[in-house]
């Protein structure tokens, strides 16, 4: 698990690289499509991040709401899920 958190931190350090690198882009008025096209590398990445956390999340949290049996964990936990996919929309 400490390997994974690793990983994690050390994507999101060279996604916080990338958006400086875009800044920059735009103070030196760069070519738009190069920094749309540096934009889209950035939310890719951090979709892959995204979809990690929550692999996470269902691997720990919910399966540990599920094996403790207690109902209002599983359903606060259940909840929590839809709530957040439904702010993707």
């Amino acid at each position: 698990m400490a390997d994974a958190k690793t990983a994690k931190i050390n994507r999101l350090n060279r996604i916080a690289g990338q958006v400086r690198g875009i800044s920059q882009m735009v103070e030196d008025d760069r070519y738009c499509i190069d920094i749309l096209h540096q934009m889209q590398a950035v939310k890719s990445a951090l979709a892959k991040v995204e979809t990690q956390v929550l692999k996470d999340h269902a691997a720990c949290c919910v399966a540990e709401a599920i094996a403790s049996g207690d109902e209002a964990d599983q359903r606060e936990k259940f909840e929590e899920l839809v709530d957040l996919f439904a702010k993707r929309r």
